[in-house]
């Protein structure tokens, strides 16, 4: 139990530097950068204990996503700034690079060295989990913006 906790604070001190970081090279004012943080850190340890938990990595992301999107909406509301100011900052810790980069690598890897069958399988493999990854990200912002903000007039 110690050890998932000391790996939760871990992943929390982690996520939070490129969650400020990326906030910051969209000046986001200097007073909200902590929410951004908050943000970051509770999106990616969220998805860990629910990977840890035996979640996959996808439907993880996805709660992890939503849970942060509510969150955000709240502080929006209450600090009366919009909504991606928080949010988008947060879900950076969580885009699937490594996914991303070893299906590039297969690619490039099938080109040089011709058809292999264990290289189009990681790169279909790590490619759509990138995929999905990023899907679960995109609808778990905006879900709870079309659950909070569903009354509200369009024009």
């Amino acid at each position: 139990m110690m050890d998932l906790l000391w790996l939760l604070a871990k992943d929390a001190f982690w996520s939070a530097i490129p969650a400020v970081g990326f906030a910051m090279i969209f000046n986001v004012p200097p007073r909200l950068l902590k929410y951004c943080a908050m943000g970051g850190a509770l999106a990616h340890s969220l998805r860990t204990l629910l990977i840890h938990s035996g979640v996959p990595i996808e439907w993880a992301t996805l709660a992890a996503a939503t849970t942060v999107g509510f969150v955000c909406v709240y502080w929006a509301r209450r600090l009366l700034v919009p909504r991606p100011v928080f949010s988008v900052a947060s879900i950076i810790p969580m885009i699937p690079g490594s996914f991303a980069f070893k299906a590039m690598i297969s690619i490039v890897e099938l080109n040089i060295n011709g058809f292999s069958l264990t290289l189009l399988e990681s790169a279909l493999e790590n490619g759509l989990k990138a995929l999905f990854i990023v899907a679960a990200l995109s609808f778990g912002l905006a879900i709870p913006s079309l659950v909070v903000y569903r009354n509200r007039p369009i024009v």
